[in-house]
């Protein structure tokens, strides 16, 4: 077992955030599902206060050993999460971890308030690469914005806090270390890296939502590079993530400093990747002892 800010784990992999549709393959898989559970957590997709429809389409380009998205985290917003979702979830095998982000801190104050009552919820991951609606700047690029953020919101909740950086900023570890300053329990990282994709006619970009975010194997060594400077830099755990594609990618960012590995873009492909880079990665954690 692993003990990750209070909760205990049966192994070190867990999914991204919008990137595996737990009720939707539920339908798809049944039963099955939970009896083969691919987390060790799972972490919901991205909620708001208001519903958002997400960007226009197109919303996806497959790019060389990647995958750019211009989704625009759609979702039904917290009061139908809470209604309708949270209680389907509520029968998930594992911890749930809720995602959620807002533009300004007391919308964030605003929903991590409204999930401190909710047993359901064992965790809470704030998703600051939001743009903040004064400055135009995502929230989580700037060190003392971000420290600020998590002082709001911090007294609002006794779950622990994990904050998911942006990568699209001067210097991820200071803001990895303003985020545990602020109270944070952990970070999470990286999120996607800025991406433009342009129609194959030369008629602009392509994505309907204009630019979008790199993610998959292409971005694999900047999380790395991110996930190792980072862990210099502050004492609370790290989820690593970033083109994790089997249990060789996830040992690489657990020796960057890591504590959890998450995968997102390979669920896209094979969406029991979870547990069988759970079995690559114990199998050579075994090799290794041996």
């Amino acid at each position: 077992m692993i003990e990750f800010c209070g909760l205990r784990l049966r192994h070190r992999v867990i999914n991204a955030s919008g990137c595996f549709d737990v009720l939707a393959a539920r339908r798809v898989f049944g039963e099955q599902l939970f009896e083969e559970f691919p987390f060790a957590a799972y972490v919901s997709k991205t909620i708001t206060l208001s519903a958002r429809d997400g960007n226009p389409p197109p919303r996806l380009w497959e790019s060389a050993a990647g995958l750019i998205n211009s989704i625009g985290l759609p979702n039904r917003g917290l009061a139908a999460y809470l209604d309708a979702d949270l209680p389907a979830l509520a029968d998930l095998p594992v911890p749930l971890i809720t995602n959620v982000m807002g533009s300004t801190p007391g919308e964030v104050g605003e929903l991590v308030a409204a999930l401190e009552d909710r047993p359901a919820v064992a965790a809470i991951e704030l998703n600051v690469s939001c743009p903040n609606v004064t400055t135009g700047l995502d929230i989580g690029a700037d060190p003392g914005e971000l420290e600020a953020l998590l002082r709001h919101v911090r007294p609002l909740s006794s779950k622990p806090l994990i904050v998911k950086l942006t990568p699209n900023t001067a210097d991820v570890a200071a803001c990895a270390a303003a985020a545990q300053a602020g109270g944070a329990d952990a970070v999470s990282l990286i999120n996607t890296l800025r991406a433009l994709a342009l129609a194959p006619d030369g008629s602009g970009a392509w994505l309907g939502g204009g630019s979008g975010g790199l993610s998959g194997p292409a971005i694999r060594t900047v999380a790395l590079a991110a996930v190792s400077r980072v862990a210099r830099r502050v004492t609370i755990p790290i989820v690593g993530m970033g083109g994790v594609a089997s249990g060789r990618d996830a040992r690489e960012l657990l020796d960057a400093g890591a504590t959890l590995v998450a995968v997102g873009t390979e669920c896209f492909r094979d969406p029991a990747a979870g547990g069988r880079i759970a079995r690559e990665l114990e199998a050579r954690f075994t090799q290794i002892a041996e």
